[in-house]
């Protein structure tokens, strides 16, 4: 309850200003408003499509950032060459914002889906990765020397103490990676989309409909928790074994 405070007294604080004239709906819909709003564009189905190219561009993005990253990681983790090659070029990467790129990224690949699934893809890339190489470095040293005493092979190695040892890193990358693929999406669905939650809300926009604008915003927060949770449950279930050697 004590969570659910601060939100809930925002909302009737909003509700209350909007009901007395101090918000008019130019300025900002009600929360009662964008509610019917949002329950009519599901009814009417106008919604669900939007939802759908919007979820189809930031999965995308953020599959092909996540096998970036993680190959990326595993190179720079597991071999002194990878190390000084790449690890250099990620920080370098990290310093300089994702959405800055954007203006390069429209010079090179135009302005359809394949620029926004690729700035989607730069932004999840750098969590994965820094999370994936610091598990890689944490990983036990007595593992890595046990599996040197016993000439295991480079590919037993990976699959046996490598990724094992790189996973809590992983699950924490992924966690910020799917929340960052949406918020990456709300200002890339903005440029030239003609289809998707930033399309409908670009629209509402010309219209003055801000109840439209208020539930795209919604949906984008919904879409980014969800997908938090469902990773959130999978690092509980998968890391459950360090529960049962704690205990």
């Amino acid at each position: 309850m004590g969570l659910a405070f601060g939100p809930l007294a925002l909302l009737v604080v909003w509700q209350l200003a909007s009901s007395i004239g101090l918000l008019s709906p130019q300025q900002l819909a009600a929360p009662w408003t964008a509610v019917t709003t949002g329950y009519e564009l599901m009814v009417t189905g106008e919604l669900l499509p939007h939802l759908l190219a919007s979820a189809q561009r930031a999965y995308l993005g953020l599959a092909v950032g996540v096998g970036l990253g993680l190959v990326a990681a595993l190179l720079a983790g597991l071999t002194r060459a990878g190390e000084a090659s790449i690890d250099s070029l990620v920080q370098i990467k990290r310093a300089v914002p994702t959405l800055a790129l954007i203006p390069l990224a429209i010079l090179w690949l135009g302005i359809g889906e394949s620029m926004k699934v690729s700035v989607i893809a730069a932004s999840v890339f750098v969590p994965i990765y820094i999370n994936t190489h610091a598990g890689l470095r944490g990983i036990d040293q007595r593992y890595v020397e046990l599996a040197q005493t016993t000439d295991v092979r480079r590919a037993e190695f990976i699959r046996r103490v490598a990724l094992p040892g790189a996973l809590p890193g992983f699950l924490t990358g992924l966690r910020l990676a799917v929340t960052m693929c949406w918020t990456a999406l709300v200002v890339l669905e903005q440029i030239n989309a003609t289809e998707g939650i930033g399309y409908v809300m670009n629209r509402a926009r010309d219209f003055g409909q801000t109840d439209v604008i208020v539930v795209g915003l919604v949906v984008y927060a919904a879409m980014g928790l969800l997908s938090d949770g469902i990773v959130k449950a999978i690092q509980r279930r998968a890391l459950s074994y360090r529960k049962a050697l704690g205990s």
